[in-house]
């Protein structure tokens, strides 16, 4: 009897769905509009669509895999629950007092993100803890009861309890959760232990915050989401994709929903990975662009990088220090507001600016005529030839060519340049933006680009991708099938995975290393329980140790992976896991200081397990990589490939050029062609200029070789 996976990844504008089918080695997909006022809308009738389009039984699906940036949202547009802070006596400030390093050093009116919780709703009680985990006072009861009743009284629907040095000793913040929740059963709560037991107060209590801001929103969002699956006739549990790559279950996500920030983006990483592999040479930039924004991550040894910190809703998109610190783990990327809805302008000076405004799925894009005037990055596609208005987003956006006319035209006046100059002018200022935001990605990893093949996904990644490449010097770009619903299969070849943190503050030289075996023992035992529950066999799981270490004096931490236990208090432990360090830094700096003792600040470890031992563990796909080999052998190479010729838009050859336009599903592996053309499926279209040469590798991915 066939059974199914379905993805489900909600974006700024599209929401993505993918059904599997394990037997037949097939897929279903759909994208449709996101509906923002109730995203749970958006899926039920989408998926209720695929399954019958696809004639799928219900009952048949045995995994929903779910992705979304709702949560992300909602702390960039603050739109959380009303949320209040109880602290140690003398921390209240903490969050506003932050660090003391100015992100724009010689800005006088420099602007600091606003704190999650205003300071009236930020209150303190009487308790303390040592450094070493020593109570020195002991937590008051009554004034924490007294405090959360003052709280709920001011709306409050959930509290954060942050308490200093809680990472060493949770006691007080277990209590104070307790006493909380007896109180006031209704109100949501978050201790700063729960979701990042480690040293540093105002990272820890921006964490505890965030996690607390929209934890009564994620616990509505995925019971209403459960219910419309189920209401669907779906029986299978839901899975929620965290922002480190890996699955959990519900309970898990509804407890520390801050793990689930960069969903959305870690899918796409995910599946550039997978389905790259074959055809990268081993590197690879993945680049994610849908209707909203733009996510670029770098790919290497088959796995994207991964960052165990990050800042949401910064006030300044590419300046570390301008946002607010979230310290979970995720896969290290870069978002920016350039998407097919972003909108150009011209500002007070008259030059064309696109983005970072966008204008979402309503109104959307002036051609979706819904309503949208303004001129978009998607509407200046459809004037320069690339997109085909009679097949966008698979005939699910009825497009309005005349309004989008109608909206370079008025831009177009503005600029006093015609509105094809203008439509240009859009499509290569984008390019340009996601070309510096992968410039600054790269390098800040001592990274060179050229090394890397461009990895396009999204709905607008392949038309941009080929631009963005040539900017970048690259000289490969990949194109996966199905690249505009990219991201929702990326959830169906995740593994789960669950990371957890610990300080232990231990110098090599000096302390006795065997007692970080007991540490990471701790770590693994409380990492493998959540596993469990996601309903995997534990015997597939593996366990990677990370520490946090540094030279002793210096003001920061590398993280680094340590060989694997069991460790021994003795000499040849000791030695190993100085190497470690050593070897890591080198990698990053070149040259290690002389005769400075190591110490390790954190542990960490990160376990993962594939949910099928079929796929190496790279996922559930039971055909394994690539899941569409298969299909590209059956068709016959380009056999009745091309769907016609029409003029596109390409100033390397001078302008306007008559271009082939291909059908995706029927070019059959080794099948080869020049630019320009253009690749058409029901998800996404590939753009491939004059200067590229293409040829559908046996992966079923289109590889496209960059002329110099």
């Amino acid at each position: 009897m066939a059974s199914y996976s379905l993805g489900i990844d909600i974006g700024g504008t599209f929401t993505d769905l993918v059904v599997y089918d394990h037997d037949g080695c097939s897929q279903l997909s759909r994208k449709v509009l996101t509906t923002h006022d109730d995203p749970a809308r958006a899926v039920a009738a989408g998926v209720a669509a695929l399954l019958a389009e696809g004639a799928v039984d219900p009952a048949r699906i045995t995994r929903v895999v779910h992705a979304t940036t709702l949560f992300t949202n909602a702390l960039i547009e603050r739109q959380g629950a009303p949320t209040g802070l109880i602290t140690t006596a003398g921390f209240a400030d903490t969050l506003e007092i932050g660090r003391e390093r100015k992100f724009e050093l010689y800005d006088i009116d420099i602007e600091r993100p606003e704190p999650l919780v205003p300071r009236h709703l930020r209150l303190e009680v009487r308790e303390r803890v040592r450094a070493d985990g020593r109570v020195m006072t002991k937590l008051d009861a009554r004034q924490v009861e007294a405090r959360a009743k003052q709280l709920a009284a001011a709306g409050v629907t959930s509290i954060a309890v942050v308490f200093l040095h809680a990472y060493a000793n949770a006691r007080h913040e277990a209590q104070a959760a307790r006493l909380i929740a007896r109180k006031l059963p209704r109100v949501a709560v978050t201790t700063s232990h729960e979701v990042a037991s480690e040293i540093r107060e105002f990272e820890r209590a921006s964490t505890a915050v965030a996690n607390a801001y929209i934890k009564p929103l994620a616990r509505r969002y995925l019971e209403l989401m459960a219910r419309r699956l189920g209401e669907l006739g779906i029986p299978a549990p839901l899975l929620l994709m965290l922002s480190s790559g890996g699955l959990t279950h519900v309970a898990e996500a509804e407890r520390t929903p801050v793990q689930m920030l960069e969903s959305g983006p870690a899918a796409g990483a995910i599946a550039a990975a997978f389905f790259g592999h074959e055809d990268s040479g081993g590197k690879l930039l993945a680049f994610d662009m849908g209707g909203t924004t733009a996510k670029l991550s770098l790919v290497e040894g088959g796995e994207p990088l991964t960052a165990y910190s990050f800042e949401a809703a910064r006030q300044r998109r590419f300046i570390e220090g301008s946002g607010l610190p979230i310290r979970i783990s995720t896969i290290e990327l870069i978002e920016i507001g350039a998407g097919g809805g972003s909108i150009a302008a011209v500002d007070e000076i008259g030059l064309l600016k696109v983005g970072p405004r966008s204008a979402g799925s309503h109104p959307g894009p002036a051609s979706y005529g819904l309503g949208g005037g303004e001129a978009t990055v998607t509407d200046a596609d459809f004037l320069l030839g690339y997109l085909n208005p009679a097949y966008f987003a698979g005939g699910e956006v009825k497009v309005d060519i005349g309004a989008a006319r109608r909206a370079i035209d008025r831009v177009a006046a503005r600029v006093r340049l015609s509105p094809e100059a203008v439509a240009w002018g859009i499509h290569d200022i984008v390019n340009e933006n996601m070309a510096g935001a992968a410039r600054v990605h790269v390098a800040e990893r001592g990274r060179d680009p050229r090394d890397y093949a461009l990895l396009c996904t999204g709905g607008a990644g392949p038309v941009h991708a080929y631009a963005v490449a040539r900017k970048l010097g690259l000289t490969r770009v990949v194109c996966p099938p199905a690249a505009g619903v990219a991201s929702a299969l990326g959830l169906l070849v995740a593994p789960a995975r669950v990371d957890r943190g610990a300080t232990v503050g231990i110098r090599l030289d000096r302390d006795r290393v065997g007692a970080l075996e007991t540490a990471f023992r701790t770590l693994e035992d409380a990492a493998l329980a959540v596993m469990a529950d996601t309903g995997l066999t534990l015997k597939t799981a593996s366990v990677r140790r990370l520490a946090d270490g540094r030279f002793l004096g210096q003001g920061f931490d590398l993280v680094v992976t340590l060989p694997d236990g069991p460790y021994a208090d003795d000499e040849a432990t000791r030695r190993a896991l100085q190497e470690a360090f050593e070897r890591a830094y080198r990698e990053k700096f070149a040259l290690t200081p002389p005769n400075v003792p190591v110490e390790f600040i954190n542990i960490r470890v990160a376990v993962r397990a594939p949910v099928a031992a079929a796929d190496g563990g790279l996922g559930v796909l039971s055909c394994g990589a690539p899941m569409f080999k298969d299909r590209a052998r059956r068709v016959s190479a380009g056999g009745g490939a091309v769907k016609g010729v029409r003029p596109a838009y390409f100033p390397e050859a001078g302008g306007w050029t008559e271009t082939t336009v291909y059908d995706r599903a029927r070019l059959g592996a080794g099948f080869e062609f020049t630019g320009p053309a253009v690749v058409e499926e029901e998800g996404s279209t590939l753009v491939v200029g004059p200067s590229g040469r293409a040829h559908v590798a046996p992966s079923g991915n289109i590889v496209v070789t960059l002329e110099p």
